[in-house]
């Protein structure tokens, strides 16, 4: 049943997306005689509008009746019992009050529910309910840490502030078991062993019970204590669980604290998603180890853009100063700007203004800040044919913003985040191509992507390094093919030849022979860098020599690493980190441009 045609009057119901804002509602200035009117049409326009929303009730109480007495399919009245609901609300509210008195009015339940396409879902807590509670009465908790927390994060032990922190004798076994190994794992075992030696070190077996300072090695945040497991401590769990299992026995140490320790949370802290499952089914707090979280909503993460307001001229051109200058080759134009809006700007951020009346829209980047004034530059066109990259033109605001910062050689340090089909890996590899091959700026090419699992050998594949790698590298070499193609002056021989030559120009390496190299006027490229850890991608970015550019493309949406998430993934960290520095820029890419089909199946999959 279609929804009644509401009457064009002057009482004309909005859909919920097009009310105004409050900051554009024109102040009221009617005077007693306008209200009275006014009344009358008002009320008039009211019981029309109000007459075809009544009709509609009656027949959908009708057609309820109906569907009792002989069952319809579902899709028959679903749409139009809930919208007479919701196009009711405005008109109640409307209804002005009789005499002076305030009418009330029922709340409507379907028109306080948020629309889902504007309103976010509610987030999940990251702290367990008894954490929450420890935090608002101020009593410090007790952390059972589990291996993989270690593990995962050797320094921890430092990161639960005032808190103290518990480790059960099992934990101290596994990690044992899984220090051999020249694994990332392995790695963070040993040094969680070499700092729990450090911390036991010329203390006597009175300390031990009673709790070790964590602040002894010179960690000042760290101001809670470290207890070990000293004596055998049994806990009734459920009968069926496996005893020898080392989880099951962890959570029996949790148990046998909280009977021990009436009164103070004991809170378990593990990594593993079925480990906090199993807690909270046996009763038992439990949270996730959150402190490794750049950011706790990913949706705050810094994107390297941002609209100005539209009257951005009219509160900032009062004593605007402008210039232009010649460098690398391009002349480009500055304007120093004072107001209000600067102190929210960054240093190599992106700005944009396109005015909705047809003039011209602006596009530059922040390249100085003091205060209230700002130096802003605008931006070299990469999306005109004459300032092509290798072949390679920008089809969209993001991809100028980004090949802005390929392109310019006083930026080091590029970050590009996208979903699939944005065009980060061909927009790096033209870029480089160009500063390779045309301007002589970098003098090779070096192409490194995470083989997940990360640092495990990359097999017993014949060949070299390259040839292993050569499986993860298809990527690469569908870009290269599309790039190749570009180039139809020469022919087959021409192509033949510029192939070879770009070949032996890009270097393949992977990333388990990484540590101690030197980069020196490089152009490195570190594909799907959202599977690296933080620690991993320090020590990627550390390898950079004098005149060496490096590139972090990824996407955060699609990390494949175990224990890792959007928050704590090393390319959420060096966006958040680097974000605001001269030498560095960061840009994230919105729209696919790799075709109608794969844009589609983006959004629709």
């Amino acid at each position: 049943m279609p929804l009644p045609k509401l009457p064009s009057k002057p009482a004309t119901i909005l859909a919920t997306q097009d009310y105004p804002t409050a900051g554009a509602a024109r102040p009221a200035t009617k005077t007693p005689a306008a209200k009275k009117v006014a009344a009358p049409i008002i009320e008039a326009a009211i019981a029309e509008v109000a007459k075809p929303v009544r009709n509609a009730a009656t027949k959908i109480k009708q057609v309820a009746a109906l569907m009792v007495a002989k069952p319809a399919p579902a899709p028959a009245v679903v749409v139009p019992a809930a919208a007479p609901a919701v196009v009711a609300a405005p008109a109640a509210k409307a209804r002005p009050a009789a005499k002076g008195k305030v009418t009330p009015i029922k709340p409507v339940k379907q028109a306080e529910q948020p629309h889902p396409a504007k309103h976010k879902a509610v987030e999940v807590q990251l702290k367990s309910s008894a954490s929450r509670a420890a935090d608002q009465r101020g009593i410090s908790k007790l952390f059972v840490l589990d291996t993989n927390v270690l593990m995962h994060d050797p320094s921890s032990l430092f990161r639960f502030e005032e808190h103290d922190v518990y480790l059960p004798m099992m934990t101290l076994e596994e990690l044992d078991n899984h220090k051999k190994g020249m694994t990332e794992v392995a790695r963070n075992a040993r040094q969680v062993s070499r700092t729990l030696d450090a911390l036991i070190s010329n203390t006597d077996d009175d300390a031990i019970e009673h709790g070790i300072l964590l602040s002894k090695l010179g960690n000042k945040d760290a101001k809670g204590r470290l207890f070990f497991q000293t004596r055998l401590q049994s806990a009734d769990l459920p009968a069926g669980l496996p005893v020898g299992k080392a989880d099951n026995q962890i959570l029996a140490v949790v148990r046998s604290l909280e009977s021990e320790q009436e009164g103070r949370p004991v809170v378990l802290v593990s990594k593993d998603i079925n480990m906090r499952i199993k807690a909270r089914a046996l009763g038992l707090p439990a949270e996730d180890y959150f402190n490794d979280h750049v950011l706790e909503d990913t949706d705050l993460l810094y994107s390297g853009i941002v609209q100005l307001p539209d009257d951005f001229w009219n509160k900032h051109g009062k004593d605007m100063e402008s210039w232009q200058e010649s460098k690398n080759g391009y002349s480009s134009t500055f304007y120093r700007v004072t107001g209000p809006f600067i102190p929210s700007l960054l240093v190599n951020q992106f700005i944009y203004l396109e005015p909705k009346n047809g003039e011209t829209p602006f596009y530059g980047q922040v390249k100085q800040i003091n205060g209230k004034t700002a130096v802003l530059q605008t931006l070299r066109d990469f999306s005109h044919t004459k300032n092509n990259v290798w072949g390679v033109t920008a089809r969209n605001r993001e991809q100028n913003f980004a090949l802005n910062l390929l392109m310019n050689p006083e930026c080091d340090f590029v970050t590009l985040l996208g979903q699939a089909g944005t065009g980060k890996t061909l927009l790096a590899l033209a870029a480089g191509l160009a500063q390779v091959l045309e301007t002589k700026l970098y003098n090779e090419i070096i192409v490194t992507r995470v083989t997940v699992p990360v640092g495990e050998d990359i097999g017993f594949l014949p060949g070299t390094e390259e040839e292993k790698m050569s499986p993860w590298m298809g990527a690469f070499d569908d870009n290269l093919e599309v790039l190749n193609k570009s180039d139809s002056d020469g022919g087959e021989w021409g192509r033949a030849a510029t192939q070879d030559l770009i070949r032996s120009r890009i270097k393949i390496k992977s990333l388990n022979f990484m540590r101690g190299r030197t980069f020196v006027n490089k152009f490195l490229i570190i594909d799907e860098a959202q599977n690296l850890t933080p620690k991993q991608v320090k020590t990627l970015v550390t390898r950079a020599g004098p005149g060496t550019k490096i590139l972090c493309l990824g996407n955060i949406a699609q990390i494949d690493t175990p224990y890792l998430t959007e928050g704590s993934s090393g390319l959420t960290y060096v966006v958040d980190r680097f974000k605001g520095w001269t030498h560095s820029g960061h840009v994230t890419l919105a729209r696919g441009e790799r075709s109608r089909l794969a844009d589609h199946a983006s959004e629709v999959l």
